[in-house]
């Protein structure tokens, strides 16, 4: 179930990145986020050392980096309250281009923007690299609560599924006059919105009692009895040792 479907995220290739077992990524960027979390904020050459560790793995992976900014926009609400901060911070102010701004705020939004910069980053890299069918396939080597992995395995089938439903439903509404740029049309939008749901929801019925009627015991199958071996571990999470020394750095020099 989900075999075919991919993500806009997904970025094909051959790279050894790419070649790795799902579980070592998934593992690797969890521990590399956590790594750039507990570094202190006022250890600024290691933000710039993780920067340039995710650059290695994106000339590895062969992604360009054009492709990784563009993706990385879906931060910029979060940039948003960080640019707000300076101006909203209490505490001793500091004169930047002839405005008073808090110290603390600058810090704090200096926080946000990094590490939240950082995060956006490891993931892009991590979806840019891994098919969803293989994020799943992950999630269960790495002995996830079986009822999350079902969740998101049920999610991606029928996603595709439901946003076609929602084109078919558009294109009916057009055919009969329905123009959604106009205001006053903004409640058969809604409508055609509800009813959608309730299509879901039966959809969704349907399909749960297609599953009991097969013998569903409340657990995907699993989708591959390959083995990781210790080299493709220590392959994969060669970049995780490089973070965790930046991250001592950082608590050692701050």
């Amino acid at each position: 179930m989900g075999a075919g479907h991919s993500h806009p995220l997904y970025l094909p290739g051959t790279s050894v990145v790419h070649r790795l077992p799902a579980e070592v990524k998934i593992l690797a960027a969890f521990l590399g986020v956590v790594c750039v979390v507990v570094t202190p904020r006022e250890a600024f050459p290691v933000f710039g050392g993780y920067l340039l560790l995710l650059a290695a793995v994106w000339a590895a992976a062969r992604i360009p980096p054009g492709w990784i900014a563009v993706r990385s926009l879906i931060e910029a609400p979060f940039v948003v309250l960080a640019v707000l901060l300076p101006f909203t911070g209490g505490g001793p102010t500091v004169d930047v281009l002839g405005l008073a701004l808090s110290a603390e705020g600058l810090l704090g939004a200096w926080n946000i923007l990094v590490k939240g910069t950082l995060g956006v980053l490891t993931s892009l890299t991590l979806a840019a690299t891994t098919p969803l069918r293989d994020l799943l396939l992950g999630l269960q080597r790495l002995r996830a609560p079986a009822l999350v992995v079902t969740i998101a395995t049920l999610m991606l089938r029928y996603v595709d599924v439901i946003a076609a439903e929602a084109r078919r439903m558009r294109l009916a509404r057009i055919s009969r006059g329905h123009d959604p740029r106009f205001l006053w049309q903004a409640r058969a939008t809604a409508t055609g919105i509800g009813a959608l749901f309730i299509r879901s929801y039966e959809r969704g019925e349907r399909v749960h009692l297609a599953m009991l009627s097969r013998g569903w015991a409340g657990e995907m199958p699993r989708l591959s009895d390959a083995r990781t071996t210790r080299r493709q571990w220590l392959t994969g999470l060669s970049p995780v040792v490089v973070a965790l020394a930046l991250a001592v750095t950082g608590l050692v020099t701050a």
